[in-house]
């Protein structure tokens, strides 16, 4: 079975959606942030240093292992010369 197959199969569960959904947005903060850490040619320690603080924060936000603050999130979008912005839709 691939990938998506056994996603869509799991995802029947109103309860797992429900999950799946809440959890849904921290993933893609952290896709983001991977995605631009790299198209700038930045190592997790050097991102670190941008922001003051240590590379396993960054490790660990990228993993999945760390809620971030907004604050936190606000300093690594300086990091990346971005704008964070937060909308409820």
């Amino acid at each position: 079975m691939r990938h998506e197959e056994v996603k869509k199969q799991i995802l029947q569960s109103p309860e797992v959606q429900r999950e799946y959904d809440e959890l849904k947005v921290l993933y893609d903060i952290k896709r983001e942030i991977i995605k631009l850490r790299i198209e700038q040619g930045l190592s997790q320690k050097e991102l670190a240093n941008k922001i003051n603080t240590k590379q396993s924060a960054i490790s660990r936000l990228e993993s999945g292992d760390y809620n971030p603050s907004l604050e936190f999130l606000s300093k690594v979008a300086i990091a990346f010369g971005k704008e964070l912005h937060i909308s409820f839709q």
